[in-house]
């Protein structure tokens, strides 16, 4: 699987888009924003950034309401740190995701994202300038220098790649046979090539930004990862667990070769708090400032029935998997597929309230 060329949120304002099923990505990005607010106070009372030019960017930023929520709340709190002075700081805001984004939409919803800023901020607001930077964030994307804030939301625990190695092993039988990620019943050289993987990818990332970001300057990372140090644990894999259970009650039917979901493994990696440290540490260009670990419900806790909610969960997965999923399957399946995966979600929210772990992280750059 070419992920960087495949692997993109569902495009479009229509039933299935990334754009109206994204509450359980805002509801993350909500927790979020106490730990964002002070690393942008912190940045501005450490006198780094020259108040004349900042340099912002959204690292995974995809498309929908939630794209402008984050850089709306990066200025609010440059605001309140400096009222003041805010009005001659000009803001250079970079929104990246991979090439097959849907930037369209996002440039479309600028219009108002502007008017909406000047009518709150008044004779304050006069310089603000947004660009697209597509391209993969395992590496280089920026000038080196010319950041003073990064944020990430819901997309580090997107690998680069499938893990090398789990097509077959000797003799041609598929590793991680009926399954497409971590599971409990995965041999453990699948477990170690996906942690392998997200080590070199994270390691990678931190070196690029490490040349971008000025001297104390900031970052804040939410991705999802897990409390447990064991990577087959139900709170970082039971959703992909669900899905390999629906494509394989369709191999069971005849729709679809159970060769087809043997070569199908996610790019997706949901670390501990321990693994992080880890490359932190090793890379060592970041002082940990905050990391914690927050419980986020399957449906984003909303107030609704189990059948409800097993369906906003599908949906919401959907909205997320599809490009890749349909890219390997077939786009023929997709309505039927994940309507048995919304079965199988209601069923397993019946007996347990199965819930994410997010994982913020704040680090800072050293000088």
């Amino acid at each position: 699987m070419e992920v960087l060329q495949i692997l993109h949120m569902n495009q479009g304002n229509g039933e299935t888009s990334y754009a109206q099923n994204s509450k359980v990505q805002g509801k993350i990005l909500s927790i979020a924003k106490p730990i964002i607010d002070e690393a942008v106070q912190k940045l501005l009372c450490s006198n780094i950034a020259p108040i004349g030019s900042m340099g912002i960017a959204d690292l995974g930023c995809s498309s929908g309401p939630n794209a402008f929520l984050v850089i709306s709340e990066i200025i609010d709190a440059i605001y309140a740190t400096h009222s003041s002075s805010s009005s001659s700081t000009e803001f250079r805001v970079f929104l990246n995701d991979l090439f097959s984004n849907d930037f369209n939409t996002i440039f479309m919803s600028l219009p108002a994202f502007y008017n909406q800023l000047k009518k709150e901020k008044g004779d304050r607001f006069e310089s603000f300038f947004i660009s697209a930077v597509p391209g993969s964030f395992y590496g280089r994307l920026f000038p080196a220098k010319s950041l003073h804030f990064v944020h990430s939301s819901s997309s580090l625990h997107w690998l680069s790649q499938v893990p090398p190695g789990l097509d077959c092993q000797a003799g041609g039988r598929a590793l991680n046979k009926g399954k497409i990620y971590i599971s409990k019943t995965s041999p453990q050289c699948v477990l170690d090539a996906y942690s392998l993987q997200f080590h070199k990818d994270f390691s990678l990332f931190l070196k690029s930004r490490a040349e971008e970001i000025v001297g104390g300057g900031r970052m804040v990372l939410s991705l999802m990862g897990r409390s447990s140090s064991d990577p087959s644990t139900q709170e970082s894999c039971y959703q992909w667990e669900l899905l390999a259970h629906a494509l394989m009650s369709m191999v069971l039917e005849g729709l679809i070769e159970e060769e087809t979901v043997d070569s199908f493994n996610a790019p997706y990696y949901a670390p501990s708090e321990e693994e992080l440290k880890l490359e932190l540490e090793n890379e060592g260009s970041f002082t940990v400032d905050r990391l914690e670990a927050f419980e986020i419900d399957w449906d984003g806790g909303a107030e609704i029935s189990v059948v409800a909610s097993g369906q906003r969960v599908a949906k919401t997965i959907r909205a997320v998997v599809e490009s890749m999923i349909e890219s390997h399957f077939g786009k023929d399946i997709m309505d039927d597929l994940f309507r048995r995966y919304a079965e199988l979600v209601v069923d397993h929210l019946s007996k347990s309230r199965t819930k994410y772990i997010n994982l913020v992280l704040s680090v800072i750059r050293k000088d």
